[in-house]
């Protein structure tokens, strides 16, 4: 039986679709119905999203200002992503304070297809005409990127050829769909502004027949965009199902051209004839999938302690400039105390507040830690009984909670990246680099040049310097924690950066390599290769930059450069290795990604941090009294870059397999060298040292604490004295000498 334009029971939408379906101008809207297009069947269709809003929604109203027969839901409006998706729901009743922040939060019914998160691809987009390949029906995806230059293959947004309202672009959804809103924007670009005011959406089933969206008896128009970059979500009066979806421009900014990136957002209808409609993969792992605000996070956490109090400790490291707590979660065997030869690693997550995908991994991987730890997991044993591991979910939970307000596909590409005073975190950190180089420059002898532990520049502590808390916080953090090895958390690309992240003579692109180049390839290597999406040959790139020809790795300074990065300071000013993971090209995903993206994470997270047992470790000890030795240098041959023992004496370099000769002297100490040889397994070889205290720094400790100078110390400062006498008369002896022959040579030319 052909069913076309009928409206079905409200009851398909009980739990779905609540309070309506679409914010309408002057028209009622007809709730908890659709509309269906050209669909015949003898088997009524029924939802198939499996992260639906589950009894919570919230009533969408218009904007006073609108006109009439235009329907709008701006930014301020709505938001996308906050649907409550866990498996493990907090029964508690909620706090009543809490009750506004969760009034605040806009429910849409269904997900975005996935055209920002290139689920939707290239070959399931077309569009009326395009400019250039660069310009076309491909690139008409939310908060896709241009390149520096217009006029290349990857330009940002479909740009018709025509001017006329009879340009469109389509989307084909492969299977029916219940179609509920579109997100537009206007064209990325530095050179040009091109944005859609208004427009009309189209629906089929078979792309021959096409029915308008009605608003009552009149053809809905939509509102469009104001600017190039900030989202605008239109709803449909009537949500719909069909296949296939248009945008169809009408009115364009009148001194630009008819451009735009969008998103589309419907649920899956299942059909038993479709054979693109199986279910989709998500997680098997009982984590609480969702994007969670500053207090839900505090929650979270909290309920991670609770669940697993002999293995985990919150801690703050300090505040936000707006006063949240900056809140990180050890794991360990022995909470809260390092064990002498047990590394640290950390993960930080957040440090732009809009790259949320970073934060919920982190949050995941908690409780996925806690999880299989209380199973006996033995990976999972292994690492928390062998690493003290520390978890920062949000560096900048002032820049996420502005992100979280407006949600995941209208928060728009940089809405939250900042922190409260619009300070970028990643270039916040002292530039170390150029003060190693021009020292470097500037030394006669370079061996000379410090390449460790080089300390903070003094313009950088005074008050009135441009320091964000958030950074202060971080940088007091690495001070107090021997860390080893770490990764910074992003997102918005796919690819693993490594050190040096800032170029010599502030090129923008230049290939900048560390002493531990190789070992750096190495890090970024494990990461990109395990990760599922990264791994895939076949995938699409995210913006205009192809890292699959570098294996999905490259070094920061050949990216392009950045002065001032926690990568660069963590290596020059402490011990710990560190890259930038950029996990997906969608900073902000949808909490319908949330579950996917974790699987194409996690064992990538496992792996990374399993690499910090690599290289060589052990302890620097004073030969009389057993004693670790602080602040020891370890040198490895071949490597321009030292480290230092940590306060009791241990201390972790990071190295690839092979054989090395390794020196390690301290203040008071004559230096010790041996060989230590490391392995193919990620098990580090252990290269313990014992130093002997120099003569004269004994007699210093002696005559310090009043006691009498021993035999044995008073012959050997006897020859140690009677050896620099020699020298230096060695080398008076041959000063004169030479002073002599000069002399004589001068008399010898002068009688000639």
């Amino acid at each position: 039986m052909e069913k076309s334009l009928c409206m079905l029971p409200a009851v398909l939408f009980l739990g779905l679709l609540t309070h309506g379906a679409a914010a309408l101008i002057n028209t009622p809207a007809p709730t908890k119905s659709y509309a269906l297009i050209n669909y015949t069947t003898t088997t009524r269709p029924t939802l198939n999203w499996t992260e639906a809003v589950k009894g919570e929604s919230r009533d969408r109203t218009t904007p006073a200002t609108a006109e009439p027969d235009i329907f709008t839901t701006t930014v301020r409006d709505k938001q996308l992503d906050t649907t409550d998706t866990s498996k493990e729901r907090n029964k508690k009743e909620k706090d009543p304070r809490d009750r506004k922040t969760e009034d605040d939060k806009s429910k849409l019914d269904c997900p975005p297809l996935g055209l920002e998160s290139l689920r939707v691809d290239d070959s399931q987009i077309q569009a009326s005409s395009y400019q250039r390949s660069g310009l076309g029906p491909h690139r008409g995806r939310l908060n896709i990127q241009s390149g520096i230059e217009d006029g290349d293959l990857y330009d940002g947004a479909w740009c018709a050829e025509y001017k006329d309202r009879h340009q469109w672009l389509e989307v084909d959804a492969l299977h029916l769909t219940l179609f509920t809103g579109v997100i537009l924007q206007g064209r990325n670009s530095i050179w040009s502004w091109d944005w859609v005011e208004t427009y009309k959406v189209q629906l089929s089933n078979d792309s021959v027949t096409w029915h308008t969206s009605m608003n009552g008896t009149q053809e809905a128009l939509f509102e469009g965009n104001q600017n190039p970059e900030t989202p605008v979500l239109g709803l449909l009066p009537v949500p719909t199902v069909a296949r296939f979806i248009r945008i169809n421009p009408q009115t364009w900014y009148s001194n630009g051209t008819v451009c735009l990136r969008a998103e589309i957002l419907g649920c899956r209808v299942h059909d038993p004839s479709d054979i693109y409609s199986a279910h989709e993969s998500g997680s098997k792992d009982a984590l609480d999938f969702r994007h969670h605000n500053y207090k839900e996070m505090r929650k979270l956490m909290k309920s991670v302690t609770e669940e697993c109090p002999d293995i985990t400790r919150v801690y703050t490291i300090g505040r936000s400039y707006m006063g949240l707590k900056l809140y990180v979660m050890e794991i360990s065997d022995n909470p809260g105390k390092h064990e002498i030869g047990e590394p640290e690693f950390r993960y930080v997550a957040g440090m732009h507040g809009n790259e949320a995908l970073g934060r919920e991994l982190v949050l995941n991987l908690m409780q996925y830690m806690c999880k299989e730890y209380k199973k006996g997991n033995q990976r999972i044993v292994r690492l928390v009984t062998e690493t003290r591991i520390h978890l920062l979910p949000s560096m900048n939970p002032d820049g996420y909670e502005e992100a979280y307000v407006k949600g995941s596909e209208l928060s728009g590409w940089a809405e939250g990246r900042y922190s409260f005073e619009g300070i970028d975190l990643n270039h916040n950190f002292p530039d170390l680099n150029n003060i190693m180089w021009d020292t470097e420059e500037k030394a006669a002898d370079k061996s000379k040049v410090p390449n460790h532990y080089i300390p903070i520049p003094e313009y950088y502590t005074k008050e009135d310097a441009t320091v964000a808390p958030e950074t202060r916080a971080v940088i007091s953090w690495m001070q107090d924690i021997p860390f080893v090895l770490s990764a910074n958390l992003h997102g918005g690309e796919l690819v693993i950066t490594y050190p040096f992240d800032c170029t010599r003579d502030w090129a923008p692109q230049e290939d900048t390599p560390t002493a531990d180049n190789a070992f750096f390839r190495w890090l970024a290597s494990v990461y990109a290769s395990t990760n599922l999406v990264m791994a895939n040959p076949d995938r699409r790139i995210c913006h205009y930059e192809e890292f699959q020809s570098h294996n999905n790795i490259i070094n920061g300074g050949a990216w392009h450069t950045v002065p001032g990065s926690m990568n660069d300071f963590s290596y020059l000013h402490t011990n710990c290795f560190e890259v930038t993971v950029e996990l997906s090209c969608d900073k902000f995903p949808h909490i319908s990604e949330l579950p996917i993206e974790w699987e194409n994470n996690k064992e990538s997270l496992l792996v990374y941090m399993e690499q910090v047992h690599r290289g060589i470790k052990g302890v620097v000890r004073d030969k009389l009294t057993k004693k670790g030795i602080a602040d020891a240098i370890i040198k490895v041959e071949d490597h321009d870059h030292d480290i230092r023992s940590a306060t009791d004496g241990d201390y972790w370099r990071l190295l690839n397999p092979g054989e090395y000769k390794v020196i390690v002297w301290a203040v008071g100490y004559f230096p010790s060298m041996r060989r230590c040889n490391v392995g193919m397994e990620p098990n580090p070889t252990i290269c313990d040292f014992i130093l002997t205290k120099t003569p004269i720094q004994r007699l210093k400790e002696i005559r310090a604490k009043g006691g009498k100078i021993p035999q044995d110390l008073q012959l050997r400062l006897r020859a140690l004295r009677l050896r620099k006498l020699r020298a230096s008369t060695k080398a008076i002896n041959r000063r004169r000498e030479g002073q002599r022959m000069r002399r004589a040579r001068s008399s010898q030319a002068w009688k000639a």
